[in-house]
C-alpha cells in the first residue's frame, strides 16, 4: 500500500469547489426513478442517461471530482465504443465503483440489515482497479426506530465497513466509507445526532482495530437532521450547527474529508445545508457532496429518455453542479437557483 498516493486521490475528491456524483444507483433504484420518467430501464437507456451525464463538460471539468459506478457501468462502452470509465477520466474526474452487494436482514434483530460482499472483495477490486477505478464505496445501513438500532446492528456494520475500508487500501483504492443513518422516522434531529454519534464512534474504533490509514479515505455521513415524518423539522442553521458539532466529536482531523449524502432531502434542501455547514468554516477537514438523487433528478426528467433533451438534461446538471459546488465553499444563495444557463 502506498498511503500517499492515496493521500493524493482522497484529497482529489474532496477539492474545494467539486464534489462526487453517485452514479451508483442499482438496477431496481435506476428503475424505480426511470419508472418516475416514463423510460424502460434497458441497459442500453442506462448506458444513454449516465453517457449524458459524463459528456456534460461543463459539469464534469467544473464541479465534479469523482464518479460512483454501479457495475454494470464500469465496463459498458458509451455509443462511439469509448469506456464509460474514459469519459470520466478525460473530463478529469476520478472514476470510483460501488463493491457492496447490497443488505440482508440481520439474524436475532427485527427490522434490522447487515451490508454482504466481504466474499471475494479482493478479487473484485483488483479487476476494478485494472479498469480504472480508483476509490469505492461501500453503504451500511442504520434504521431509526421503536427500539432500534441494536448495538448489534451498529456493531456488525461498523466491523464490515471497515474490513471493506482494509481491503481498499490494499488494492491501492481509496474507500468512501458510508454510515448511513435513515431519515425516514419520526425521531426528532437529537435522537438522529445521538444515534449517529453512536455509529460513527464504532465505525472509528473499527477502523483503527483494522489499521485502515485515515489519511487515505473520504467519510460519507448522513447529517444530523430531523426524521421525514417529525412534526418538528430543524432550521437549516440547526442541522448545520448539530451537523458540524457531531462531526467534530467523532472524526479525527487527519481524515482528508468529508462528502455528504443527500438521503432523501430535496435537492435545495441538501445545498442549503452543505452550505451552512461550510459557512461555519474553521473545520479540520473539506466538507462536500457525493449526492445521487439530489444531483440527478433535475436531469433526469429534463431528459427524459429522449435524445432531442440531451442538452436540456445537460443543463439541468450542470446547474445542480454547479449550485452544490458552491455551497462546498459556503458560496450559495437561494437567489443563484433561479438563474439556470
Amino acid at each position: 500500500m502506498n498511503l500517499a498516493d492515496l493521500n493524493k486521490v482522497a484529497l482529489a475528491m474532496v477539492t474545494p469547489g467539486k464534489g462526487i456524483l453517485a452514479a451508483d444507483e442499482s438496477s431496481g433504484t435506476i428503475k424505480k426513478r426511470f419508472d418516475a420518467i416514463k423510460v424502460e430501464s434497458t441497459e442500453e437507456n442506462r448506458r444513454d442517461y449516465r453517457e449524458m451525464l459524463f459528456r456534460s463538460t461543463e459539469a464534469m471539468s467544473k464541479y465534479v471530482s469523482g464518479v460512483i459506478l454501479y457495475d454494470e457501468t464500469i465496463w459498458q462502452n458509451a455509443k462511439d465504443g469509448t469506456p464509460l470509465v474514459k469519459l470520466i477520466e478525460q473530463s478529469g474526474a476520478i472514476p470510483g465503483i460501488k463493491v457492496d452487494e447490497g443488505t440482508q436482514a440481520l439474524p436475532q434483530c427485527p427490522g434490522e440489515l447487515v451490508t454482504v460482499g466481504l466474499d471475494k472483495l479482493a478479487e473484485r477490486l483488483k479487476k476494478y482497479y485494472e479498469r480504472g477505478a480508483r476509490f469505492a464505496k461501500w453503504r451500511a445501513v442504520i434504521d431509526i426506530g421503536s427500539g432500534i438500532p441494536t448495538m448489534t446492528a451498529i456493531s456488525v456494520n461498523a466491523h464490515a465497513l471497515a474490513r471493506y475500508a482494509a481491503l481498499c487500501q490494499a488494492a491501492q483504492i481509496v474507500p468512501i466509507v458510508e454510515p448511513e443513518v435513515l431519515m425516514d422516522g419520526d425521531h426528532d434531529i437529537d435522537r438522529c445526532y445521538d444515534v449517529t454519534q453512536r455509529v460513527l464512534n464504532k465505525t472509528f474504533q473499527e477502523l483503527r482495530v483494522q489499521r485502515v490509514e485515515l489519511e487515505g479515505m473520504v467519510l460519507k455521513p448522513n447529517m444530523a437532521i430531523s426524521g421525514k415524518k417529525c412534526a418538528k423539522q430543524a432550521s437549516v442553521d440547526e442541522v448545520a450547527e448539530k451537523t458540524v458539532r457531531l462531526l467534530k466529536a467523532c472524526v479525527p482531523a487527519a481524515v482528508p474529508g468529508i462528502a455528504f449524502l443527500s438521503g432523501g432531502q430535496s435537492d435545495e434542501e441538501a445545498t442549503a445545508h452543505l452550505d451552512a455547514m461550510n459557512r461555519i468554516g474553521n473545520l479540520p477537514w473539506k466538507l462536500t457532496f457525493s449526492y445521487g438523487r439530489a444531483l440527478q433528478a433535475a436531469p433526469q426528467k429534463a431528459w427524459s429518455g429522449k435524445a432531442e433533451n440531451v442538452a436540456a438534461g445537460q443543463r439541468a446538471f450542470t446547474h445542480r453542479a454547479r449550485m452544490n459546488a458552491l455551497a462546498s465553499k459556503g458560496e450559495w444563495e437561494t437567489g443563484l437557483e433561479k438563474k439556470v444557463a
